[in-house]
Formats: C-alpha cells, structure tokens, sequence
C-alpha cells in the first residue's frame, strides 16, 4: 500500500465507532494524514403517531434537533483529534449511510476507510443489515473493520 494521505472514518457516535476512531486517529497521527469524520443522517422516521402522520413544523424539529445533536457530536471527535496533533474536518452529510460514506471516500480520494463494526451476526445481522458490510463491498479503496468493544 502506498502513504495514506487520506482516511475517512464514518461514525454513528457507538460504542463501536469510538473503537474505530481511536484507531483512525492512531493511523493519521503514524501517517501524518488527514482525517475526515463523516456522519450521515438518516431521514427523520414518524414512528411515535399512530396514523404515520407527522405535523409538518414537529418533523422539522426533530429533524433540526437531530442536526444539532449530531453536529455537537462532531465537533467533540474533531476536537479530540485535534488535541492528539492530528489534521481533520468533518461532514454530516444526509441520505442512506454506506452510500454516502462511500461517495465520501471517493469524492475525497480516501486512501482507507476506518468504520467500526457491531460484531452482529446471523439473523440480527440480516435483519439489520450491516452498514460496514455494504461499505467494504463498494468501497474504492481499503476498509479496516474495528469491532467494538
């Protein structure tokens, strides 16, 4: 593999995430590259009514508190990294998570991608799908899967 310049780690702000962005901070600090967090918000999804139906204004809400949450959470990893003497920027980004992480990578001509893994296997894993499974088969570069702890 040739120098990385480049990592992307995407982050869901889990338990399985932080093992990854230790890790990714840990390879930009070795490589002197620059780290670039991505978040991907997934649409706001009206689950509390009964009907389905979500007044226009309270989705707007809690799509905006969403936001804010997510971008405080950002700005708390890229400090971190910051203070371990590493070069990052961050995105929050909106759509369908391992699509928009892969956009990223290529978009930004990531030399690796670093994503945690939940560990989950057999019907939990179907059920739920595994968003690093579906990022590391269409990824155009590398993927270094950390499972959490």
């Amino acid at each position: 593999m040739s120098r990385i310049r480049t990592i992307v780690h995407p982050t869901d702000f889990s338990r399985a995430s932080t093992a990854a962005f230790k890790r990714a901070v840990e390879m930009a600090k070795d490589n002197r590259a620059q780290l670039l967090l991505v978040h991907v918000l997934a649409p706001v999804v009206a689950t509390m009514m009964p009907d389905g139906y979500v007044p226009p204004n309270l989705y707007e809400e809690m799509e905006a508190a969403a936001r804010a949450d997510a971008q405080k959470h950002l700005r708390k990893l890229e400090d971190q990294a910051k203070r371990s003497g590493v070069r990052v920027k961050s995105f929050l980004l909106d759509g369908v998570a391992h699509e928009r992480i892969v956009q990223a990578a290529r978009s930004r001509k990531a030399d690796v991608v670093v994503i945690g893994t939940h560990g989950r296997t057999g019907f939990a894993r179907f059920f739920l799908g595994s968003v690093a499974s579906r990022v590391l088969a269409i990824a155009p570069c590398p993927v270094l899967t950390v499972r959490g702890k």
